[in-house]
């Protein structure tokens, strides 16, 4: 049986629709396949700078991409730098009867390739000179103390003495004061130190990096605070 016309026109013109079809799905596919592939790539910077910070940061150029905010590097050795301002980078506070241990931190820090310069009492004190002075002068002419506490520590009167006036000297903290726990409770702990983090003894390597890291955090913060400051 033959169609009516109109059947026929309504048949072709379906037919052509169908055959232009294909290539109007082709191109609207690429389009989205497009996009959705920007989009991945768009998105997959921030989550591979994140998983693999650990290993880029050897690289400045990837570090400074994958973390802008990040502080840029101090020379705290520059002859500009503010690290200069003060005799010493660090004072050790402590009590004869821990000499041993802490000569052992003093030859760590002061070999370190920063040259950390420290301030040991019964080496570096003025002979002659009069105990509170010398321990006084210590405490000023120093960017951080660290603070050996041990039983002896607690039981010297000097000890403690030192301890307030490095307290009175910064008594905001922002990290110049390190107290350092060895061999005693947690118990025992000073009240005056109570508001700060301490670093503990259990393994002398770890304690003597801890203490190095703190005593560098410090410095680089003030070396990039005073140059910012300049500008």
């Amino acid at each position: 049986m033959r169609g009516s016309p109109a059947l026929t026109s309504r048949a072709a013109g379906w037919f052509r629709r169908l055959l232009q079809k294909p290539k109007q799905s082709s191109i609207h596919t690429s389009s989205g396949s497009h996009s959705t592939t920007s989009q991945s790539l768009s998105s997959s910077p921030s989550s591979f700078s994140s998983s693999s910070s650990a290993w880029s940061s050897s690289s400045s150029s990837s570090t400074s991409t994958a973390q802008p905010g990040r502080p840029a590097p101090v020379d705290i050795s520059s002859s500009s730098s503010a690290r200069w301002a003060k005799s010493y980078d660090v004072c050790i506070c402590h009590s004869e009867v821990d000499l041993e241990f802490v000569e052992e931190l003093v030859s760590y820090l002061e070999s370190q390739p920063q040259r950390l310069r420290c301030f040991l009492q019964l080496r570096d004190s003025v002979a002659g000179g009069a105990v509170m002075t010398e321990l006084c002068e210590a405490v000023q002419n120093s960017h951080c103390w660290v603070m050996l506490i041990t039983p002896s520590f607690l039981q010297d009167p000097w000890c403690r003495y030192q301890m307030h006036q490095a307290l009175a000297e910064a008594p905001m903290a922002n990290g110049r004061t390190i107290p350092v726990l060895k061999d005693i409770d947690r118990k025992d702990y000073p009240k005056e130190l109570r508001n700060l983090y301490y670093i503990y003894t259990a393994l002398k390597e770890n304690s003597f990096r801890q203490i190095r890291d703190t005593v560098l955090r410090y410095l680089e913060e003030l070396c990039r605070s005073s140059t910012s400051g300049m500008e």
